[in-house]
């Protein structure tokens, strides 16, 4: 079973929640992920500003 994921750093664009963690390897990496209801969008970038843009750009499909 992997380890949960500790973020860090966190910071709230509208939506969408960016976060900064280490994975398994030791590797800083940042997500972004949208706490809308049902929405359901999370990806993870290795820049931070990459995921900052992911979440300034998504719209969630959800009405």
């Amino acid at each position: 079973m992997p380890r949960p994921i500790r973020l860090r750093n966190v910071m709230r664009i509208g939506p969408v929640q960016v976060g900064t963690y280490f994975d398994g390897r030791g590797r800083e990496k940042h997500t972004a992920a949208c706490t809308a209801p049902r929405c359901g969008f999370s990806a993870d970038y290795d820049s931070r500003a990459a995921a900052e843009i992911a979440a300034r750009t998504h719209r969630c499909t959800i009405r």
